[in-house]
């Protein structure tokens, strides 16, 4: 880690657990009373859950699950989010389709997805010019890490997918110091450029993400200069998790509980 800045993001990532655990589930309850007051789909979904029960990991079990398919059955009855959406159209930022036929929403407020933080724990850091190739096409991908690197103070190229030529040319007159996109795509547009022969040195770190990362293909991208870090996102959630450069394993954001299900169950 660069000594010029600091090891974290916030000083959340350095509270107690205990404390992080008691904050998250003290929060919880009105977030719930809030889904059901203003979104008629969790009105309907959560009419049995009081909400203040729900304070601990055990009471999670008392939260129905809306399963994927369920959700496109009611954005197609109730368009376009199914009643799940406590934001009405017309105060959103954005609407995605991802995975088509699925509605999502962007509200509004800085770093809406939560990614700067991932962003900053690949070693990102504010002036840094982000070479940005998640899609901008339907889904957020693209634009959850474009507001990300807007909330760090990074400018951001937003090259999207394919195009390799066109992306290899303008890391070389550009200079980004910051990939973003999938690891496939990041291996392609490197080897692109050797084929080319043109200097993408600048390129030192890389957050990607969408896709497996086998330890031969970090390996190798490392080895060519470029120290590469994972996230975990979904569409409708943003940020679940990121590696830090420790990469013992995934570290869950700050503001999520995650619960995990057992299909059948």
């Amino acid at each position: 880690m660069d000594g010029s800045h600091p090891a974290y993001f916030d000083e959340l990532e350095t509270r107690d657990p205990a404390l992080r655990d008691e904050r998250l589930y003290d929060a919880l309850p009105q977030q719930i009373r809030i889904a059901k007051e203003k979104a008629p789909g969790y009105a309907d979904a959560f009419r049995d859950v009081d909400p203040d029960r729900i304070r601990s990991p055990a009471a999670l079990a008392d939260l129905p699950v809306i399963r994927k398919g369920g959700l496109i059955e009611r954005q197609r009855q109730d368009l376009p989010f199914g009643g799940l959406a406590a934001t009405p159209l017309n105060e959103l930022v954005r609407v995605y389709a991802s995975p088509g036929p699925i509605y999502d929403a962007e509200g509004r407020g800085p770093d809406y997805w939560r990614m700067a933080r991932a962003l900053y724990a690949a070693g990102i850091r504010r002036g840094e010019l982000v070479h940005n190739c998640f899609a901008y096409h339907f889904t957020p991908a693209g634009m959850m890490i474009e507001t990300g690197c807007q909330a760090l103070g990074c400018p951001v190229f937003p090259g999207g997918v394919g195009n390799t030529e066109l992306q290899v040319m303008a890391m070389s007159d550009l200079k980004p110091a910051a990939f973003a996109g999938t690891p496939s795509f990041l291996k392609v547009i490197l080897d692109k450029a050797q084929e080319l022969g043109t200097d993408v040195s600048s390129l030192s770190k890389a957050l990607v993400g969408g896709e497996a990362l086998p330890k031969s293909l970090r390996d190798e991208l490392q080895e060519r200069g470029v120290a590469v870090q994972q996230l975990y996102g979904t569409a409708d959630l943003g940020l679940i998790a990121y590696e830090s450069h420790a990469r013992e394993g995934m570290i869950i954001d700050e503001w999520l509980i995650v619960e995990i299900v057992r299909p059948g169950t």
